[in-house]
């Protein structure tokens, strides 16, 4: 199995590229932007820095059809991870940003590895439940993308394949994500403005995560098919930030209400669990305190001045 991941600098790319290399009988390849070629001073993110060595590293910006085709030559893989995207952390960015890089750049990716290259046997697209409603740019952006990738699938019958990632939770995360600045200010002993916390998400620890992104590799799934990869629990965003301030035990606390919801968010995002075991024998295996608990014990206390 000769796998590529895009997007393997970013913070589910950090822990399953390491994931990846450790199985037998598997080459990995990462494609990334030029910024870190060899012209460029600024090493790879430590998690993959460690393991360069181990990596074929090709590079490739995904707004370039040649470059893109390049890149997938160069790598051959028989397997492809889509993780690259723009807006993660900014849901409202430029529209142009966003059909650039999740609509042309998931496009020329799939010409690439089925136009192009004759070694692909499957692709799988990562995919946003916000897509259900697209209710910014980010995720409307990526609902067109995946319109697409279903329209091969079922026309060509391409293996192109979706992972819709619910909250994905971990050490090593963006700090504007909600649990790590959440984290950042308990330690610290700030309030953390917040707002009413309502929202009931289906949270996912980062190696379970990966471990159902392994699974879906080995799975027998048609083309257009979509796994829902989340826990089948949903816990208010609330109750999430209340339980990281119960575990760190210091001062400050939530200040619920105090930030305005973001218009039009889904009330409720949650996996079915149950159709996804049925399609990869897989299912979350952290509890929630767990996961949270563990991220609390290993990252680092600093203070913050930005809440």
């Amino acid at each position: 199995m000769k796998i590529l991941v895009t997007g393997a600098t970013g913070f589910i790319g950090q822990v399953l590229v390491p994931f990846l290399v450790q199985q037998p009988d598997v080459e990995v390849s990462v494609l990334v932007r030029e910024v870190y070629s060899h012209v460029d001073l600024r090493p790879f993110p430590p998690p993959l820095q460690a393991i360069r060595q181990q990596l074929h590293t090709v590079y490739a910006d995904l707004r370039n059809f040649r470059l893109t085709s390049r890149a997938i030559a160069e790598a051959r893989p028989t397997h492809v991870i889509h993780l690259a995207a723009a807006g993660v952390t900014d849901p409202f960015l430029g529209l142009d940003t966003a059909l650039r890089h999740n609509l042309n750049g998931t496009l020329n990716l799939i010409r690439a590895c089925f136009e192009k290259c004759q070694s692909t046997q499957r692709l799988i697209v990562a995919r946003t439940p916000g897509e259900r409603t697209s209710m910014n740019v980010y995720a409307a952006s990526k609902a067109a993308a995946w319109n697409f990738c279903q329209m091969y699938g079922r026309t060509h019958q391409w293996p192109i394949h979706g992972a819709m990632i619910f909250q994905a939770y971990g050490s090593d995360q963006n700090p504007r994500n909600l649990i790590p600045a959440a984290i950042t200010a308990a330690k610290a002993g700030q309030d953390f403005p917040m707002t009413s916390g309502t929202q009931q998400r289906d949270w996912l620890y980062i190696d379970d995560l990966v471990a159902g992104l392994w699974a879906m590799l080995e799975a027998n799934l048609a083309p257009a098919d979509t796994v829902e990869l989340g826990s089948g629990v949903a816990t208010s965003v609330t109750k999430v930030v209340r339980q990281i301030y119960k575990i760190v035990g210091g001062a400050g606390r939530p200040l619920i209400g105090a930030l305005p919801n973001r218009p039009g968010e889904q009330s409720v995002q949650i996996a079915d669990a149950q159709q996804t075991e049925q399609q990869i024998n897989w299912q979350a295996t952290t509890p929630l305190i767990a996961g949270l608990t563990k991220i609390i014990q290993t990252s680092p206390q600093k203070p913050i001045t930005d809440h």
